[in-house]
């Protein structure tokens, strides 16, 4: 076992996943044929599973004729976010006051990474820490997250973007309520059409049920490769709920190496697409 392997198997032991596997050499090694790939390959443009024309924020409840109505703290998005390029997405996420969850940010979480990148990490929301640095994943989910990614040979950054359901932090951490989640999918959509991951993982059930249009339990859908408008998304948990349930860590392991296997078949299939 070389000094490398070792110090995989002690990184997975300090974060809790044990029994260790192992990854067959060949699925290893088709995966690390790819890992510096930068590709276009996508088996369809994705355009976004939520409906950017559903994020019409409803109207609010008409005044009486003698009192003018309050003018809300909200306005969508200017422009056609579908189209947007990287710099004009960016800058409207940072003025954006589509839903009531602008006003007490710091920052918006707009998403890292690898602009073409393979694999897509979607979480659910910015928490405390991220507000602050306006970077998703950078508290001690951020670290789990990190130490997840390099069990399987990947970092943050490299072939790899992170995002997340809603770019602005939820009320004491709370989830996105379903009006705040339609309101920035077009945001989310726009960065997968512009990523054209070759897999998008999905972390915790509010970005599985978010991505995936439909309500269904984490149980039920681990372990299958599941269809985001033409790109292959698997579930597993998301980093916070493991550092609060220990005993599932072993069960994300089990995801991540499914990640893997489900990779290398990508990337065996459509090896040079564009």
């Amino acid at each position: 076992m070389s000094d490398t392997e070792a110090d995989r198997i002690e990184l997975l032991r300090e974060i809790g996943i044990s029994p260790v596997w192992r990854l067959r050499d060949s699925e290893a090694q088709t995966v690390a044929e790819h890992v510096d790939e930068k590709t276009d390959a996508v088996v369809h443009r994705v355009t976004g599973t939520l409906d950017p024309a559903a994020a019409e924020l409803p109207r609010p409840p008409s005044q009486p004729a003698s009192q003018p109505a309050p003018v809300a703290d909200v306005r969508p998005p200017s422009g056609d976010v579908a189209t947007m390029d990287w710099p004009a997405l960016k800058s409207c996420v940072a003025d954006c006051r589509a839903c009531p969850l602008h006003k007490d940010r710091n920052r918006t979480v707009f998403g890292v990474g690898d602009e073409a990148a393979d694999w897509l990490f979607v979480g659910e929301g910015p928490g405390a820490e991220e507000d602050r640095a306006g970077e998703p994943f950078v508290g001690q989910a951020g670290k789990l997250l990190d130490n997840m990614l390099d069990a399987i040979r990947l970092r943050r950054g490299d072939n790899v973007y992170i995002a997340n359901i809603v770019k602005c932090r939820p009320p004491g951490n709370r989830n996105p309520q379903a009006e705040e989640a339609v309101a920035c999918a077009p945001y989310l959509a726009r960065q997968i059409a512009l990523i054209k991951p070759r897999l998008i993982v999905a972390l915790g059930k509010v970005a599985a049920v978010n991505l995936l249009g439909r309500d269904a339990s984490i149980s039920s859908l681990r372990g299958t490769v599941h269809d985001y408008q033409g790109t292959p998304l698997i579930v597993t948990y998301h980093p916070a709920y493991l550092l609060r349930t220990l005993p599932d860590k072993a069960k994300a392991w089990e995801d991540l190496c499914f990640a893997v296997e489900t990779m290398a078949s990508l990337c065996a299939e459509r090896p040079g697409a564009d």
